[in-house]
């Protein structure tokens, strides 16, 4: 039988997916009427007209906004600015959040806010807002009432991007209404020092300037976690981008599932390889790319003018288990957790390690969850109106993911590459839930001798 595109597992955006597993949806329409209900508003103040961290956070969570809050991003406040990071021809803040996505205009009546810059006040009311916020390698959100702000005067990019993603999380948690600490807390860390025992707000060590940037990555898998790295780079102050060296790997295509988690993904480009969009994308950043068109193996070995750290974004263990075996002096490897509670988790490892790649993943093989909630309402609706039972197990093995997690994973994984090159302290594995970040797990790697992965000069106007 031939499947119905619109409910094919390629055209399925994974937050209905949310609506579908948990049951609270009979059918695919009552999940989308659901997520077409939801809806975001970002408030911009004067102050970010001279930050690149804070137009990191604002593009960051446009981006991420959109796919999540179906009903649409709308934004208000201080817009006809200079952009201060790269994104394509867009010449000012506001022409950046159209062609994100973006609306500009006023914030509705209880939307959930995000606030970021000055002293930025949204013009009606809400049950939530929450206030973004970085100084130096520390970013996060908290709530509006609780007036916590950092000076907001050492600028870098990732803490930007932390920081947005961070406030979409909890304002897409609050909607959903399934986490009663959402809007509530403050919730962010130090990417100098993901450490929970380092309070994120409280003054402490802040990170070096970034004068140096990464010049070169082999980045395997270009779905929800790669091109979230790509975007993070994409972000950082380059002087001389032409020096940035990339190798981008992957072997599928563009489908309209992509769109809801992938940051880099329009409906442009769907049906085109991964690698040669994500190539087009980087170059039109000024990066040089190569690309390799097949799965990643241990079958081949690194040459010596390319790459020698890898960041890996697949939930493949096969792939994972033989990171170690083509070259790579560095790998940072990065994964996501699945399904409706664990959606929000995350998880990093740097290699080497005390414990392989594939002692960690050798035996576990490549398998699709076997636990699935094929008897859900929305599914058994699927099967009664003639969807055949492969096609329902397939879309109902599926994982459900957002955005905003893999935006705040990439935030996690660049500042680990950075701090490689500045000399910094390594992270053998970072662990944590947006659920609540707060129980997040950091271990510090034993080894700490020196590694440079090649580095570029920074633009010297915002270090």
């Amino acid at each position: 039988m031939t499947q119905d595109p619109v409910v094919g597992p390629n055209h399925l955006h994974r937050h209905l997916k949310l609506a579908l597993d948990t049951g609270e949806a009979a059918s695919l329409e009552e999940a989308r009427s659901l997520f077409d209900s939801y809806r975001l508003g970002i408030v911009v103040g004067d102050s970010v007209a001279h930050s690149p961290t804070m137009q990191a956070a604002v593009l960051t969570a446009v981006n991420t906004g959109r796919r999540s809050f179906l009903g649409g991003v709308n934004v208000e406040g201080t817009l006809d600015v200079p952009l201060l990071v790269p994104r394509g021809r867009c010449r000012t803040l506001g022409e950046a959040i159209v062609d994100l996505q973006g609306v500009i205009t006023d914030c509705a009546p209880g939307v959930p806010w995000i606030l970021i810059g000055g002293e930025s006040i949204p013009q009606a009311d809400s049950e939530f807002a929450v206030r973004a916020t970085f100084d130096g390698w520390r970013g996060g959100v908290a709530p509006l009432y609780q007036d916590a702000r950092l000076p907001e005067r050492q600028e870098c990019v990732p803490a930007g991007v932390l920081a947005g993603a961070l406030g979409v999380s909890e304002a897409f948690q609050f909607v959903r209404g399934d986490n009663a600490a959402a809007g509530r807390r403050d919730v962010g860390l130090s990417l100098w020092q993901p450490d929970k025992a380092v309070n994120w707000l409280e003054t402490g060590e802040l990170g070096p300037p970034l004068e140096r940037l990464p010049a070169s990555a082999w980045i395997i898998g270009l779905g929800h976690l790669g091109q979230a790295f790509l975007w993070t780079l994409s972000l950082l102050p380059y002087a001389s981008p032409e020096e940035v060296s990339l190798v981008l790997q992957d072997f599928d295509v563009l489908v309209e599932a992509n769109d809801s988690t992938s940051l880099l993904t329009t409906r442009a480009v769907l049906g085109e390889k991964k690698t040669r969009a994500m190539a087009a994308w980087c170059e039109s950043r000024g990066f040089r790319t190569s690309i390799v068109e097949r799965m990643f193996a241990g079958d081949f070995r690194v040459a010596g003018d390319e790459p020698r750290v890898a960041l890996c974004g697949v939930d493949n263990a096969l792939a994972r288990a033989n990171l170690e075996d083509v070259g790579f002096d560095r790998v940072i490897e990065a994964g996501l957790g699945a399904g409706t509670q664990e959606y929000l988790a995350f998880q990093t490892h740097t290699f080497p390690a005390g414990r392989s790649a594939k002692h960690r993943w050798g035996t576990q093989g490549h398998r699709p969850d076997a636990d699935t909630v094929a008897d859900n309402p929305a599914y058994r609706a699927l099967a009664e109106s003639g969807f055949d039972d492969c096609g329902i197990a397939t879309l109902a093995g599926r994982t459900v993911g957002a955005s905003f997690v893999g935006a705040v994973t990439a935030a996690v994984v660049i500042a680990e590459l950075v701090r490689m090159g500045l000399g910094g302290p390594r992270y053998e594995v970072v662990d944590g839930s947006l659920r609540s970040l707060d129980l997040r797990q950091a271990v510090m790697c034993a080894d700490g001798t020196p590694f440079n992965p090649g580095m570029t000069a920074a633009t010297s106007e915002i270090v």
